[in-house]
Parts: structure tokens; sequence; C-alpha cells
């Protein structure tokens, strides 16, 4: 397999997927709509994501929503990573239509294609997300592993912020394996376990190699510093660099599995590469909670800038407490394990953006949409 068609190939995961493929001797198609939420305005000349990639790949201005894009850009490829989405759990809990238009459906028009029409593709990788998996996994000494419903608003009203499982007060957090309870939160979750659900369903009906990778919270060098709806850690770099504060949903011990880009990038060339992963969703990150408090913390002391950190109480319906990542499957199948660890990532990440632009903080912004619609508590 030499040809390989990224979709979203402009995009933070997806461009730097690109530039190690073309270093290992690839041919690489990127089909991306270069969406001004990721790339801002008049992204051909601003985008330092598309800039990184022009000239190195077959570029493809074009949506995953249109018959005739998908059609010019998956001929003569021997596999496709299909990355384009819409992300972000607030937005899509009142964006509904087009996070499904993009995420569902135009994953439906890719396969319908492979199906219907003459096509090279023996591999299909689906960037799919730890959101499928709702709040997690928990241990019960007397029930075993129970996976708790979403948290209720009269709770959260009360600051009352932790899972609650029927019959049980004892809850102990657990990592989560590929084989735990499917039960997203979000509709954004919802819209990943479909594309991962039909992606591994319906290749294997035409002879074609489907993974899924379920991602943790990815950051690193070259993610948007302007996208206010999704990365904490670029929206939380951007409030600081502004000069602006920081204010912490919930009580700040929430906790998330953050992975640095180079390891989702091994991840996923070892998904395409090694046909152990054909047929397999496989999770992609640490294996390490950190909570959002000793993120914002982290990056206040590694910028070391005067940070004003406010603890709110709110919160944004879709929000999970909880989730890590178990990561026993991909290291037996595939070989994985994480190189870099948070504090080793953080410091390279602050570094970049210590190089580039200040952004506009566009934040206040996006609450204010929850707000409007009732999302925001």
């Amino acid at each position: 397999m030499k040809n390989i068609l990224i979709t979203g190939g402009a995009g933070f995961i997806g461009s730097n997927l690109a530039l190690k493929l073309i270093d290992l001797g690839y041919s690489v198609t990127v089909l991306d709509n270069l969406s001004t939420q990721i790339h801002g305005e008049n992204p051909e000349v601003s985008s330092s994501l598309y800039k990184s990639i022009k000239g190195k790949v077959t570029f493809i201005k074009g949506d995953v929503t249109s018959i005739e894009d998908w059609r010019k850009a998956m001929a003569n490829q021997d596999a496709i990573v299909h990355y384009a989405a819409e992300t972000g759990t607030g937005q899509s809990m009142y964006e509904i239509n087009k996070y499904v238009l993009v995420n569902i459906q135009g994953t439906a028009i890719m396969l319908d294609l492979l199906v219907n029409e003459p096509n090279k593709v023996k591999k299909v990788i689906v960037a799919s997300s730890r959101s499928i998996y709702g709040e997690g996994k928990y241990w019960n000494k007397e029930l075993g592993h129970v996976y708790p419903e979403h948290r209720l608003g009269e709770d959260m009203d009360s600051k009352d912020f932790e899972v609650k499982y029927p019959g049980c007060s004892d809850l102990k957090l657990l990592p989560t394996d590929e084989d735990s309870k499917i039960h997203p939160s979000s509709v954004y979750g919802i819209t990943k376990q479909n594309q991962e659900q039909m992606v591994m369903t319906v290749c294997p009906t035409v002879g074609i190699a489907p993974v899924a990778f379920r991602y943790q919270n990815v950051y690193g060098p070259g993610q948007s510093l302007s996208n206010p709806y999704t990365g904490i850690l670029s929206i939380f770099s951007t409030q600081i660099k502004n000069g602006h504060g920081i204010n912490i949903f919930e009580d700040g011990k929430e906790t998330r599995d953050f992975v640095y880009i180079d390891d989702v990038v091994d991840a996923t060339l070892m998904g395409l590469e090694k046909e152990e992963a054909n047929g397999e969703t496989f999770n992609v990150g640490t294996g390490v909670p950190t909570d959002v408090v000793t993120v914002a913390k982290t990056l206040i002391q590694n910028y070391g800038l005067e940070t004003t950190l406010t603890i709110t109480g709110n919160y944004r319906l879709g929000d999970i407490r909880h989730n890590y990542a178990d990561l026993k499957k991909i290291n037996t199948k595939l070989g994985f394990s994480p190189k870099i660890d948070f504090e080793k990532g953080i410091k390279r990440f602050t570094s970049w953006v210590n190089t580039q632009e200040i952004k506009e903080d566009n934040y206040g912004k996006s609450i204010a949409e929850l707000k409007q619609k009732g999302m925001y508590k």
C-alpha cells in the first residue's frame, strides 16, 4: 500500500500523519475543506497546518458530504485514513444536524462508494474517540464492573459532580478497555460511535480491512489555537497569552487522558502497516488520568505568566467526569506504548505556543452560545 488518502488531512492529526507518511515514502492525497473554525480566515494563506503539507501532498479542497469530491479523492488509493469530522462535545449538542451530516453521512458516502463502485482500497482506518465510552468504567466491591449513566443536572446544580450508580456508593475509577460499555453522552460521541460501527461492519463485506482508533485527548505543536470549541490545552493557552483569567468547569477535579501527537501518529502508522490491526478497535492514549486544575497550573507555570485561576462550579451538558485508556490491547497486538509523558509533552507544546502569534480569545463566544441554548449551567 503506497497511495494513502487522508480525509481531514490538513487538520492537526491528519497533517502530522501526512508528513510522517511522506517521510516514509508514501504518496499522500488529502481531502479537506479547510474549515475556518480550525484554519481561520483565508486558510490558504494563513493556516500553518495547511502550509505544512502544501506542495507535499496531492491536495483536494472538498467536502466529505460531496459524492463527487469523494470519487475524485478515492481514485487509485490503496488505503483511507478517515479523519474528516466536526469535533467538539459542547457544540455538537446544539449543531446536531451539522455533526450528523458531516460525521455520519460523510462516512456513509465513503462506504457506499467502496461497496458499489470499482476501487483499489485495501484498508480503512477510522478515527473514533474516547467519547463513545460516556462516563467510563468503574469498580464496586459488591457489583463488580459498573458503567454509570450520564450525570443529572440536579446533582451538578448542587455541586455534586461525581458519577453515581444505583445500589452502591463506593465507586473506583478504572481505565476503559475496548470491551467497555459504549454509551456516549453527547451527539459528537454518538456520531463517532456510528462512524466506527459502520466502518467495522461494512468494510469486511467487500474484503477491505477496517481499523478503528479510539483517540483520547490529542495535543501538541500545530493544534489550532483559535478554535474555541475543542482542545482544552489550546483554549487555556490562548486565554493565558491574552492575559485573561481561566475559568474551570465543575470543581476542576475532572480528568482526561492527554496523549501527545507523535504517539498518536506512531499508533496510527502501526494500524496502517500491521496486518495484526485488521478488523480491530484500539484505544490510543497514555493510560494516565490528569485533572483539569493540574492542566491549568502546569500551563501557567510553563508560560511564566500571572493568570487568575477560578473554579466556577459551572458545567456543560454532555461533558463526562473522567476517562482514561486501558492500553493492554494495543500494546499486545501492535507493540504500541506512548513515549511522551504529560510533563514532557506540555513543555514541547508550550515552547511551540511561545513561537506563535497570539490568537484572539473567542472562548467567551462559545460559552455564550452554550448559555443561549441552555447547555451551560
